[in-house]
């Protein structure tokens, strides 16, 4: 469905994304792991269209989405739910859902999809009038989901879901991000809550400086990668590879 092709990024000199490989499957939940600085939010942005690599490129089913605009990346089926959530908070719920809509312009098709939308997130329902900068931060983040699955997307990139948000709500969201997955949303997660992200992707990436270092399934890394120090700023080689085993 999606995959990134030797993609280098840079910021003026400095080289964020060196040779990046990262596949995600039709329907499947793909978890991109690593510590601050990794380059995570980049590789995000850098799919999206929001940064353009130096090198590499990007296929969506095939046709590679190489220097298209944000816009563009999400009529071709990619939405992004940021990790700052970028609401507007001085415009209505709605009126947010609804700039989710915009490639579309079909009334009764945004209809339908805003009561799918109401049915999966009730507090959206309830607060459809109210300005978004009044939601609680969990309420927001429901809200930036919401907003991404207006467009249709063929992937949904998930950056960070979880950060600043109360350990109840991280659960709320987790749960929401594995049901969108039964249902068969294709995701790619970057999540720096290593437990909740191993316990629902299928199929993990560890990002360390810009670079790939490890992939796997979540026990796959479990067993080869000691975690704990990859997020202390520790060596990110295999447990293997360490011990010359």
């Amino acid at each position: 469905m999606l995959e990134l092709r030797n993609i280098d990024a840079h910021y003026g000199a400095i080289q964020a994304l060196a040779g990046l490989n990262i596949e995600v499957n039709a329907g499947e939940l793909v978890a991109l792991v690593g510590a601050n600085g990794a380059g995570k939010t980049t590789t995000m942005s850098t799919i999206a269209g929001v940064v353009r690599p130096s090198a590499g490129d990007i296929q969506l089913e095939g046709s590679s989405l190489l220097g298209l605009t944000p816009e563009k990346v999400v009529r071709r089926g990619v939405a992004m739910v940021p990790e700052d959530r970028d609401i507007f908070p001085v415009l209505t719920v709605e009126q947010n859902l609804r700039l989710g809509a915009y490639t579309r312009h079909n009334r009764r098709e945004y209809q339908e999809d805003l009561e799918k939308v109401c049915d999966r997130f009730r507090i959206i329902r309830e607060r459809l009038n109210q300005s978004a900068g009044t939601l609680s931060g969990g309420e927001q983040q429901q809200l930036a989901i919401a907003r991404a699955l207006m467009s249709h997307p063929r992937v949904l990139l998930l950056d960070e879901p979880s950060l600043g948000l109360a350990p109840a709500l991280v659960d709320e969201v987790f749960d929401l991000i594995q049901e969108l997955h039964d249902q068969g949303t294709t995701i790619l997660l970057v999540e720096q809550n290593v437990r909740k992200a191993f316990e629902i992707a299928q199929r993990v990436y560890l990002l360390h400086m810009g670079e790939i270092t490890a992939r796997g399934t979540p026990e796959e890394l479990s067993r080869e990668v000691d975690m704990g120090s990859v997020f202390l700023g520790g060596d990110t080689t295999t447990r293997q590879e360490s011990t010359g085993e």
